[in-house]
């Protein structure tokens, strides 16, 4: 059934001349659901209380992240990725992130710091296996300050087999957070598991964030009907 509903979401977005519109109306309904449930769950409990601060946790930290990736020209697919942190640590799991029917494996070191500007740079190392092999390099890093944040992910896969085949990948986010629920901004990224005569995909992206999960949409190229495409994701931390 979700899957359903995605796809007619995704041909409605590709196809209707005011493909932005149409965003913000999906955007505009996840938030007034979520308002909605909130203000039902107030009334349940009497009184919300304010957030606590954030206490960062000596274990281990998961997080899950499904992207379902919505063509006009060639077949959909699901992208899978899995996270665990411990302090510094970082460990992450990927699938059709390099490519079609591949899988991944990284670990990284966190670095951080700031207070009222606050960043956190990633280096990672890891292999690709599958339909592709290769080495992978590459770094994860963040800033934010007040409402507006910047996140970037890179790495140049090596191929082993081919190497006319090796490439560099990222996706990066200019996010803005007005309120605690909604985050919304720019996006692009560069990829081999799309071809298209642009290099890079841009686009517009908004996330609706309720208690750990996080639901997204993304709108890639929406001035370009033949080349638009929608992706929509669903997070969940543990």
């Amino acid at each position: 059934m979700i899957r359903r509903i995605c796809l007619h979401l995704s041909d409605l977005i590709r196809v209707h001349p005011r493909p932005i519109a149409v965003f913000g109306s999906i955007v505009a309904v996840l938030g007034a659901l979520l308002l909605g449930s909130a203000a039902g769950h107030a009334q349940e409990g009497g009184v919300v209380s304010s957030p606590t601060p954030t206490v960062e946790k000596p274990g281990w930290e998961y997080d899950l992240t499904a992207s379902y990736y919505s063509f006009r020209n060639q077949d959909d697919f699901t992208l899978a990725v899995a996270r665990a942190d411990r302090g510094a640590l970082h460990i992450e799991a990927r699938y059709n992130y390099e490519a079609i029917d591949s899988g991944s494996l990284f670990a990284g070191w966190k670095f951080s710091g700031g207070k009222k500007l606050t960043w956190e740079v990633t280096p990672i190392l890891g292999g690709v296996f599958g339909s592709m092999e290769g080495i992978a390099p590459g770094f994860e890093a963040a800033a934010a300050y007040g409402i507006a944040d910047f996140y970037i992910e890179a790495e140049y896969v090596r191929d082993l087999e081919v190497k006319e085949d090796s490439f560099y990948y990222s996706w990066s986010e200019l996010g803005f957070t007005p309120w605690e629920w909604l985050r919304f901004g720019l996006v692009g990224q560069r990829t081999k598991v799309y071809k298209s005569e642009r290099d890079i995909q841009r686009g517009l992206f908004a996330q609706v964030i309720y208690r750990k999960a996080t639901l997204g949409v993304y709108v890639f190229n929406p001035d370009d009907g033949d080349t638009r495409f929608t992706v929509f994701s669903l997070g969940v931390v543990f």
